[in-house]
């Protein structure tokens, strides 16, 4: 079934602006709670334990659980929120990388992001073209423009820009691995805040769908 005309799809100013409030409110607190960890938590600052990782864990964790309602729920978009599910989870299980191997064994989360990712992408490409024209639907969202912006900064400008031979580069003589690690991890959160907003523009969208096709 294709999603709805969009002039089904009427979105208040008021609306917009509480939840551009919203949005401009979490990227605030976790700037600053980046800030209170180099603060007052020097030992655990940009590690497994700190703020800045617990906090990308946090924002993946929930963005995976809001794409859940989104498939089994709204039950709109099911197969875009299907891949989106696996790649954030995917990313979710990459987090905790040191976790699992220290708990588990070594490569145990290479191990559980191909147990997530093959069978969704073996799914995804059985209904290719269902997904296609899914995609075709999502692709002129703001969601969409917010994920493709939060991918780029975490999975791209993140790993160019924390590369420790620039940092070397960078502060010569100075350098501190500190320094890198605090580049990379606070973009990376920046970059995981933005997938989160798009998931959360994504389930409004979704939401929208499912009440136009219920009135209609």
């Amino acid at each position: 079934m294709s999603p709805p005309p969009p002039a089904s799809w009427p979105i208040g100013f008021g609306a917009t602006c509480l939840r551009a409030t919203l949005y401009i409110l979490l990227v605030g607190a976790l700037a600053q709670g980046v800030y209170l960890e180099a603060l007052h938590f020097p030992d655990a600052r940009f590690s497994e334990r700190g703020f800045t990782e617990l906090a990308q864990t946090g924002l993946l964790a929930t963005a995976s659980a809001l794409l859940l309602y989104v498939m089994l729920g709204l039950r709109q978009l099911r197969l875009v929120a299907l891949l989106m599910f696996g790649f954030l989870f995917a990313s979710l299980i990459r987090e905790q990388d040191a976790l699992l191997d220290a708990r588990v064994f070594d490569g145990a989360w290479q191990l559980l992001v191909s147990l997530t990712l093959l069978p969704i992408l073996a799914v995804v490409i059985r209904r290719r073209r269902r997904f296609v024209a899914e995609f075709a639907a999502y692709a002129n969202s703001f969601s969409f423009g917010l994920f493709a912006a939060g991918f780029l900064t975490t999975y791209v400008f993140s790993r160019l820009y924390g590369r420790q031979d620039m940092w070397r580069a960078i502060l010569q003589e100075h350098y501190l691995r500190d320094f890198k690690n605090a580049a990379e991890e606070v973009v990376e959160l920046f970059g995981y805040a933005l997938l989160l907003i798009a998931v959360i523009e994504l389930l409004l969208l979704a939401r929208r769908w499912a009440l136009a096709r219920r009135a209609g």
